[in-house]
């Protein structure tokens, strides 16, 4: 009678461990389909419009393996194989079966477990931006891979093959054999990363239909000389953080080059009031087309106030953490900086907004696959996101993926 208790409480148990692990599983391996299917077919995820927090992550190069294969496609098969491997650990198959069954699902749970700490490193401390459907489905994979090692230990110790053996060192066996089939699981997720982390990524090709917007680089914002025998161009936005920590180190780029390097400033407003491409707006945005209008009303006015306007929109004002500027308080400093009867003259210039749509007809021919994230730095007929956090990271990628020569 005990015996039979114990059975059926043990089938209960295992019913209701299945179900979430089966839930777990199903959950993330949509979320990461999702993912996938993004990757396919271009475009904003719901939710992360161009230029967002999300994009910035899915465009970047952490997102593929050697340029090439998507990340999220391993996450795929990680799963699936999770899965169906659970299928063979019910309690009426053979010793051997769940063993089998157990030892793929502790080297994927290690796999998945690695994989996801890695990329929330990424996010948090290399990008510095976060995707929701990223962090949805590695936090989802850790919960699984969790739940998996718990009840490994579990089965594992149920199902000893010397039952002579003391308790002690059962559990010692149970340990080694489960830990290391969980450490090749994260030596998988290491090669992931090194290889990663090895990867040069080249810049891409820009859309040859139509012509490339012509730009006459002593008539537009520049920072560097126009008379530079390199000129690269910048689309940026005046509410993005990645543009933000790229504009603070242009001038320590040009100063190494001896002016032999120049960068054009090609706003480029994510909002479709102004920006056509732009499929889905974000609230972090809601305000880059004015900014432009009224950062390019500056520069009419006078380009060494424009100087000092542009390192006033990117720097700090408290804290630790940057913040776009207000419509207000940009107009109010432009305003302090021109002289109110010139600012309000210069806004009503045509040519502010032929220029912001040059630079938004550019934007529009680097955009691949319906994705569209900026920064992004233009030479000659190639282009590419940069990710770069202090000057010699940028020349780096300016020399190996944009081919810019040395100075």
């Amino acid at each position: 009678m005990i015996k039979y208790k114990n059975r059926t409480h043990n089938q209960r148990y295992w019913r209701l461990w299945r179900c979430i692990l089966t839930g777990l599983n199903v959950l993330a391996l949509i979320l990461s389909a999702i993912l996938s299917c993004h990757f396919l077919k271009g475009g904003a995820m719901v939710g992360c419009g161009g230029g967002s927090p999300c994009e910035q992550v899915l465009n970047s190069r952490w997102s593929m393996i050697a340029g090439v294969l998507p990340v999220i496609g391993l996450a795929d098969g990680a799963y699936l194989s999770m899965l169906v491997a659970s299928f063979f650990t019910h309690p009426a198959r053979e010793v051997q079966v769940r063993r089998l069954g157990w030892s793929v699902m502790l080297i994927l749970s290690g796999a998945i477990s690695g994989s996801a700490i890695w990329f929330i490193i990424i996010q948090k401390w290399i990008i510095k931006s976060f995707c929701l459907y990223c962090t949805a489905t590695h936090t989802t994979g850790l919960l699984l891979a969790i739940l998996v090692i718990k009840q490994a230990f579990t089965d594992f110790g149920g199902h000893s093959n010397n039952n002579s053996l003391p308790n002690s060192t059962k559990i010692r066996n149970i340990f080694s054999s489960t830990t290391g089939l969980i450490f090749i699981g994260l030596i998988l997720s290491g090669l992931l990363a090194v290889s990663q982390m090895n990867y040069t990524p080249s810049a891409k090709s820009l859309n040859s239909k139509p012509q490339m917007p012509s730009v006459d680089y002593h008539t537009v914002p520049m920072v560097g000389n126009p008379e530079a025998p390199y000129i690269v161009t910048l689309l940026f936005d005046y509410q993005c953080s990645h543009c933000q920590k790229i504009h603070f180190i242009l001038n320590e780029v040009v100063r190494r080059y001896n002016g032999k390097l120049g960068f054009v400033l090609c706003p480029a407003p994510l909002n479709s009031r102004c920006n056509p491409y732009i499929l889905h707006d974000t609230d972090a945005f809601r305000n880059s087309c004015e900014l432009v209008r009224i950062a390019l009303a500056v520069w009419i006015v006078s380009r060494e106030a424009f100087e000092a306007y542009e390192r006033w929109m990117f720097t700090f004002e408290s804290g630790d953490k940057w913040h776009p500027r207000s419509i207000d308080a940009a107009r109010t400093k432009a305003i302090e900086l021109v002289d109110q009867a010139k600012f309000d003259a210069a806004l009503s210039t045509p040519w502010i907004e032929q220029y912001m749509q040059t630079c938004i007809n550019i934007y529009g021919q680097t955009i691949q696959g319906g994705k569209g994230g900026i920064p992004k730095l233009i030479f000659g007929s190639h282009w590419i996101i940069p990710e770069a956090y202090n000057a010699d990271e940028l020349i780096l990628i300016l020399q190996e993926s944009l081919n810019v020569p040395k100075p």
